[in-house]
């Protein structure tokens, strides 16, 4: 039976448990989301010592998972087994384990929560055990068994499960938080959801997350952030863009190189796409994780200052200068001169075949 998350969790809201837990994914927060409530709420805390084991990917095969699987309670109504990183588990599909592991899969003892955290990736769907666990018209996956896959969220698609997250706990984040804090973390969705309760621990009744918070507790500068360095760069604000550079060199802790070029990346990708629309629609907008009217601002002026071969020429220089902050044609450079000659190149419309050498 393949569930979302969402579904699982309202299950387990409800103590409705399955035998047979599968949870697998390249998004592990739901992963571990899921794995916790099950650690934390199958058994009450004096049942725990005898009936529930953690073990390790790493340190077990299917036998050892199995055998752990098949014993019954000792004075309780379930037992709980949870195998983390499932994904190490080294016979796990291998064809002589697959007896053992199809006939406990068939029927799994009733008593028994058995829960796979297969993170970081998927079971291939066309090995036997893939094939099991989703199920067809011909062999339905078994019905003791739950399949969950957590997937990655597209660029597009964090602000709204952001905004959606807060929500969850009652609280309220304003657009501009919003917008720092999924350009500035991404879709990491671990990473943004424990920036975010830090926050909501410091919270005034009535107050919502905004952008001052954000900036004081993330470790964002106010004035001297990626951000501004965008808007700087579309407002061809040289001194500016220079005084933020300055900042960067001088705090590079806390303004790794890397993390800036994927955001200037992820900007300029963008407006290369808005490029193709002259006249953007909501939907394209939206298409682009552009919710609110104040993202989109730096984007409309770019569209007049870079026009789209400029454009598409950055989206180069940027990759170049990625390439130059992993050693490859980058000399002595150090980080910082690196991102200073990428902002002169992309404030000075010298011609990229000029700075290739071509």
């Amino acid at each position: 039976m393949t569930l979302t998350p969402d579904e699982i969790l309202k299950q387990l809201q409800q103590r409705q448990f399955a035998p047979v837990y599968f949870l697998q994914g390249e998004e592990p927060y739901y992963i571990d989301l899921v794995a916790d409530l099950l650690e934390k709420h199958v058994l009450p805390e004096h049942e725990k010592g005898f009936n529930q084991v953690v073990i390790y990917g790493k340190d077990t095969d299917v036998t050892g998972i199995l055998g752990q699987a098949k014993r019954f309670p000792m004075m309780a109504e379930r037992s709980v087994v949870l195998v983390k990183e499932a994904q190490a588990v080294a016979d796990l599909e291998a064809e002589k384990s697959w007896p053992f592991l199809e006939a406990y899969l068939k029927n799994p003892l009733q008593s028994t929560v058995l829960v796979f955290c297969y993170k970081h990736k998927t079971l291939d769907a066309r090995r036997k055990l893939g094939k099991l666990l989703s199920g067809d018209k011909k062999e339905p996956a078994p019905a003791g068994t739950v399949l969950m896959t957590s997937k990655k969220l597209y660029d597009n698609q964090v602000a709204p499960w952001l905004s959606q997250y807060v929500r969850s706990k009652n609280q309220q984040i304003t657009p501009q938080a919003t917008i720092m804090l999924s350009e500035y973390i991404g879709a990491e969705l671990g990473r943004l959801t424990n920036e975010v309760d830090k926050m909501l621990l410091n919270l005034l009744p009535g107050q919502a997350i905004d952008e001052d918070l954000v900036q004081r507790m993330v470790g964002i500068s106010k004035e001297y952030n990626i951000f501004e360095l965008q808007s700087a760069l579309v407002r061809r604000d040289v001194l500016k863009a220079n005084r933020i550079l300055l900042y960067f060199e001088a705090n590079p802790k806390n303004n790794p190189l890397i993390p800036n070029l994927t955001l200037l990346f992820n900007f300029f990708a963008r407006l290369l796409a808005l490029h193709q629309s002259p006249n953007p629609s909501e939907a394209d907008w939206l298409k682009m994780g552009l919710r609110f009217p104040i993202q989109r601002k730096d984007y409309q002026t770019g569209l007049k200052v870079f026009d789209f071969h400029r454009t598409r020429d950055i989206v180069h220089l940027i990759r170049r200068a990625d390439a130059q902050s992993k050693g490859i044609d980058s000399g002595s450079m150090t980080d910082g001169e690196i991102l200073r000659e990428l902002i002169w190149l992309i404030l000075h419309p010298v011609p990229l075949h000029a700075v290739l050498g071509e």
